[in-house]
């Protein structure tokens, strides 16, 4: 039938502005429940406003953007979207920590082919739960139903942050000096990089399904790479207040030789000690499954490091300890080095 036989609308076109009236009533409330004393604004307005904390003396705002990248290929295969906005808010609130900055508020991103009953209440449950366990408001967002976008029972789940750091409190690597000691912080699993590696070899390679028994770990395939990305806010940040950090590196994809280098000054390098944690079988798994040699694999993976912190050699027992009654798995993981800014793994 050609479009003159009759008249279109937008839903006929795939766009059901109903059903997405719908879903904003679902998630109104769990917008709310994350609402700061800074937060001026409710859902609904076009722009969301919040107020500069009136204590702050020199405010930087720290901002940054991600998503959760092909983790969300596990959330359609085994319907469970209730963790990957968790997700997408921690990997945030730690690309802010490492500045030195504690956030403010969210703005999150779920673009759809066709809206699903549930899924996007589900998807902004995670946002919401992520958001007040970082005490940061959730301003707004977007849902956008865009059909033929989107492969069915697809979405993308995206997110912005904003924090405040103090200007004489900003983290910039430039305190780093040799003899400085790497603490590592353990993380929860694959965090959110490293998926579209890791589903190839779980999925094809080992042949299994979502609900197998993952080998060497305890839970399935699903609870395995769903497991939530850790944020580390709670536990470091009264560190970073107190001044005690000189440099912190989130362990995100290209691993601890892409990643630790960001924060490194001109003329040292980080050298790991391998011998100074145990790498969890979730990883020795996927290497010896894989195949995949050992230089990929900590570029891919973070290999049980969620997060490093440079400490002075003389707070190092002191930051393990504090780190430890926090609730982290921490260690003394190695050094800083005179070298070119470079990881080195020994």
């Amino acid at each position: 039938m050609s479009d003159s036989a009759g008249g279109l609308s937008y839903a006929a076109a795939g766009v059901d502005i109903d059903a997405a009236h719908q879903a904003m009533k679902g998630v109104a409330a769990l917008v709310r429940s994350t609402a700061t004393a800074d937060t001026l604004s409710e859902l609904g307005s076009f722009g969301g406003l919040y107020r500069v904390p009136r204590d702050a003396r020199a405010p930087v705002l720290v901002a940054s953007t991600d998503g959760v990248g092909t983790k969300l290929k596990v959330a359609f295969t085994t319907g469970r979207h209730g963790t990957v906005g968790e997700d997408l808010v921690n990997h945030c609130v730690n690309d802010i920590l490492v500045q030195g900055a504690k956030p403010l508020f969210f703005l999150d991103y779920v673009g759809v082919g066709k809206l699903q009953p549930g899924v996007v209440e589900e998807l902004v449950s995670g946002v919401a739960r992520g958001c007040r366990e970082n005490g940061c408001a959730l301003l707004g967002g977007e849902t956008a139903e865009m059909p033929d976008m989107y492969a069915p029972g697809e979405y993308d789940l995206a997110g912005t942050i904003v924090g405040m750091v103090e200007e004489d409190r900003v983290l910039d690597g430039r305190a780093i000096r040799a003899g400085d000691v790497l603490v590592g912080l353990a993380s929860t699993g694959l965090h959110t990089n490293g998926y579209s590696l890791a589903r190839r070899i779980v999925f094809e390679r080992m042949g299994l399904g979502p609900d197998d028994a993952f080998p060497e770990e305890d839970g399935s395939v699903a609870d395995v790479l769903l497991r939530v990305h850790r944020s580390y806010l709670g536990s470091l940040y009264p560190l970073v207040e107190a001044g005690r950090v000189r440099g912190l590196a989130h362990i995100t994809g290209g691993g601890l030789v892409d990643n630790v280098p960001r924060i490194l000054p001109p003329g040292v390098d980080a050298r790991f000690s391998l011998s100074s944690w145990t790498v969890p079988p979730l990883f020795r798994v996927l290497q010896r499954e894989g195949g995949v040699e050992q230089g990929e694999m900590f570029r891919a993976f973070n290999m049980g490091v969620g997060m490093v912190a440079v400490v002075a050699a003389d707070d190092a027992d002191a930051t393990v300890r504090d780190l430890s009654a926090a609730g982290e798995r921490a260690w003394i993981a190695g050094e800083i080095v005179p070298g070119d800014g470079t990881v080195v793994l020994s």
